[in-house]
């Protein structure tokens, strides 16, 4: 993948039961750009790891899973997975939002460019 535009900073820890909407809302974005999603997910003790681990098998150009070794807790993970952002915009996300509106990323974009 070439340098994305945006980076979407998800960060999740037993998020089991909203991960998969969460990432279906950000995989569904229509934009002009390019974007990337980066997982910090933060050792589960759920299926929110194993879940992380198909989405970025199945979408591997556009999901960037940072699969941990040991729990770093919330603030650390969000910092360190920021650190593995590369788009010149960021998104922030926890595992338990979804977005409703496929146009979401473009209108924020749309706004910030004006």
């Amino acid at each position: 993948m070439n340098k994305p535009f945006l980076s979407i900073n998800l960060i999740t820890y037993n998020h089991e039961k909203y991960i998969e909407e969460c990432l279906n809302g950000m995989l569904s974005q229509n934009t002009e750009f390019q974007y990337e999603i980066v997982i910090g997910e933060d050792c589960s003790t759920d299926k929110t790891r194993e879940l992380c681990k198909y989405y970025a098998e199945k979408y591997s150009d556009i999901i960037k899973l940072i699969d941990r070794e040991k729990n770093l807790g919330n603030l650390e993970n969000w910092h360190n997975t920021l650190s593995n952002c590369s788009g010149k915009y960021i998104a922030l996300s926890d595992g338990d939002d979804y977005w409703t509106d496929p146009y979401k990323l473009q209108k924020q974009v749309n706004a910030m460019n004006r």
